[in-house]
């Protein structure tokens, strides 16, 4: 893929990824093919930020799992009000990590199964 496309998804989408994440990323989109070009700008990559903030508002409801796609999960602490609250603050200093976790995912996905 060309060096000016490689750069531009990772500072349009770098926030959505850890920073060590970053080189390897732009590794294998600049050896990615250049028909992933238009599937690469379609993605919707899950917000960190905003799963913190769907945590905090609506977590003792599993709507945070949700919102990343975290089904059972979400089903698991909408039926528990949230472990009794206790899951609820974990995931306060979690759910950053999970919704990056599962960007990545959905990156490797496009670029190694299609």
């Amino acid at each position: 893929m060309d060096t000016q496309k490689v750069d531009f998804f990772i500072m349009t989408n770098g926030k959505y990824f850890e920073n060590f994440q970053l080189i390897q990323i732009r590794e294998q989109l600049l050896k990615a093919d250049e028909n992933k070009w238009a599937i690469l700008q379609a993605l919707q990559f899950k917000d960190p930020t905003l799963s913190l903030i769907i945590s905090l508002l609506g977590g003792c409801l599993g709507i945070d799992r949700f919102f990343i796609g975290d089904i059972g999960l979400g089903v698991a602490k909408l039926l528990t009000c949230g472990g009794l609250g206790i899951w609820t603050i974990i995931d306060w200093f979690l759910i950053m990590q999970a919704a990056k976790e599962k960007n990545i995912e959905l990156l490797q996905k496009i670029l190694f199964n299609q």
